[in-house]
């Protein structure tokens, strides 16, 4: 079981590099990042992670997740490099792929590829979603990508996105390509697992939810003949999530591969506090 660390990279003075190189040290297996390219200043739509809906001070200031990533790959050797995640319908898939190629090239095969399609209709339709069909666009931008990491000569046509023959370098370093892993807990979020991505990873609050989701995975693999220990599960912890081994366990024992854990400290000095912190409640047995 494998115990990673989600840092809101909001604080301008709060290096992920720094962050990220002290998170390997101390054994931890994943260092995740989230996006947010804008925050409207005037939007209706409730945060789904408040009761009250309104967005955290911290989630409107937050940087690129691919430099943020970029500087963490510098400074590291093991760590593996997410999204937490990749609001894909934001995003022109040409350039994302050679993005995330180049990322994965410069780490030595070290990305995981967190996707959403987004929950903020706002910033999405601002950014180019088609919010109301945005997982269908999220599809085909999946589907062109993979075009761009796969073949020489690349092509793709879509609704969405339609591009003549290309060429798209670097290569990523994993093969075929990073994990494409699908955030969401949705009814509809295991059927597209099976048919276009790798991995799962549910923001959700307890492991009989895991154990569930699991287990509904297995049964779709089978039926298509995936295998399903190839289709890992990164339980994702909200702030207070995942603060101990026994929780962790729990989390391994429902069907989990992967637990990560959001540091609540945004600063650099309590980022790296909690780090040895969790290390010794998570880590050590």
């Amino acid at each position: 079981m494998k115990v990673g660390v989600f840092l809101l990279t909001a604080d301008p003075n709060t290096d992920p590099a720094v962050v990220a190189k002290r998170a390997e040290e101390l054994g931890f297996a994943s260092f995740w990042v989230p996006e947010h390219p804008i925050i409207p200043i005037q939007f209706s739509t409730g945060y789904p992670g408040a009761r009250d809906g309104r967005i955290p001070d911290g989630a409107k200031r937050i940087a690129d997740p691919f430099v943020a990533l970029a500087r963490a790959s510098a400074v590291t050797t093991t760590i593996q490099l997410g999204t937490g995640i990749c609001l894909v319908p934001e995003r022109n898939p040409l350039l994302l792929a050679k993005e995330i190629a180049s990322l994965d090239r410069y780490s030595g095969g070290r990305f995981l590829f967190g996707i959403g399609a987004g929950w903020l209709r706002e910033e999405s339709e601002i950014m180019g979603g088609d919010f109301a069909h945005r997982w269908t666009q999220t599809r085909e931008a999946i589907l062109a990508m993979k075009q761009l990491w796969t073949t020489e000569e690349s092509e793709y046509h879509g609704k969405y996105y339609n591009f003549p023959p290309v060429l798209s370098f670097p290569k990523p370093a994993q093969r075929p390509h990073p994990p494409v892993l699908l955030g969401g807990s949705s009814k509809h979020v295991f059927k597209r697992i099976i048919e276009w991505g790798d991995g799962w990873v549910p923001t959700i609050g307890s492991a009989e939810q895991i154990r569930r989701g699991r287990e509904t995975l297995n049964d779709l693999a089978a039926a298509v003949g995936r295998d399903p220990k190839a289709i890992p599960v990164f339980a994702f912890g909200g702030p207070g999530q995942f603060r101990d081994r026994a929780q962790v366990d729990e989390l391994e024992h429902a069907g989990a591969n992967h637990a990560t854990i959001w540091l609540k400290d945004i600063t650099q000095t309590g980022a790296l506090n909690e780090l040895e912190e969790l290390a010794r409640q998570v880590l050590a047995r």
